[in-house]
């Protein structure tokens, strides 16, 4: 007989857990969230009650059990060209810009990827570009996808996708033109992955180790961090950025309110963020 019903001394513990292995914070009345999430997961593994789930996924004997646990808590929210203007900003004027300083190489950073569609929008909106304007970008363009969960990443490496994932963003010409039929699902064109690769990261632990970037898009994912957290990931996040690089944010985030690192730049197309020359590493493809 389990027990999946969820104690306020064990949703406590759980949002406790959670903050701290993944940096996010659940607020006070997200009780039904946790029960729907991890209900399956208990009954998969045979956890009778929330409890011995919280002493099971806090033993370093089960990793594997605390890692399903994280990547069930995982917000994957995601759709194609999500909001549009940061895709229409990338191709009327940061790409403009970048072309007429004919760099060797651009790199960019997808942060919280989930399954893939930020990452591929991005090489799309690459593609679509170079359709009008050939040779104006470096041939050398590298985007690093990372996500929290395993499990969301292992589909964003497969590219591949169902209908239903589709029409959240894709258009029948893009649908024609990015991906090839695969039975009952699509699957992204070679030309888009390249390029492209996919990492587990925890945006609350170090990612120095990932290089430096021109761009990053870090949208819709601050949210779910405390204030210290979020200001410990932007000025991270800055110190992984060449010179005049670009961060992207969700159309409700802001940068200002955790640090100074960042200035707001206005577009025709919305707001972007570009790190200041004290923030930022030494290199540069944006030289002003």
């Amino acid at each position: 007989m389990t027990n999946h019903k969820l104690s306020s001394q064990e949703y406590e513990a759980f949002r406790q857990f959670l903050e701290k292995a993944s940096g996010i914070v659940l607020g006070e009345n997200k009780h039904y969230l946790v029960t729907s999430r991890l209900g399956k997961v208990m009954r998969e593994f045979n956890v009778a009650s929330f409890r011995d789930l919280l002493t099971e996924i806090q033993s370093p004997r089960n990793s594997k059990l605390r890692e399903i646990v994280i990547n069930a808590m995982t917000t994957n929210e995601t759709l194609w060209f999500r909001d549009g203007y940061p895709f229409e900003m990338l191709k009327k004027t940061i790409f403009p810009e970048l072309s007429q300083k004919r760099p060797s190489q651009l790199k960019i950073w997808s942060a919280a990827s989930s399954s893939g569609q930020e990452a591929y929008s991005i090489s799309m909106t690459i593609q679509e570009y170079l359709a009008s304007n050939a040779g104006s970008l470096p041939t050398n363009i590298q985007i690093i996808g990372t996500d929290i969960s395993s499990s969301i990443l292992a589909e964003a490496k497969a590219g591949v996708y169902d209908k239903l994932a589709l029409i959240r963003g894709i258009s029948e010409e893009r649908k024609k033109r990015f991906f090839t039929p695969k039975g009952e699902q699509w699957e992204i064109r070679p030309e888009i992955k390249k390029g492209i690769t996919f990492r587990d990261l925890n945006l609350a632990n170090n990612y120095a180790g990932l290089g430096q970037f021109d761009m990053v898009f870090c949208r819709n994912v601050l949210i779910y961090f405390s204030t210290e957290l979020k200001k410990d990931i932007l000025n991270r996040i800055a110190k992984t950025m060449n010179k005049g690089g670009y961060l992207f944010l969700g159309g409700s985030e802001s940068p200002t309110s955790y640090t100074d690192a960042f200035e707001m730049v206005r577009t025709p197309q919305g707001v972007v963020y570009r790190v200041k020359d004290e923030f930022a590493s030494a290199g540069s493809i944006f030289n002003r």
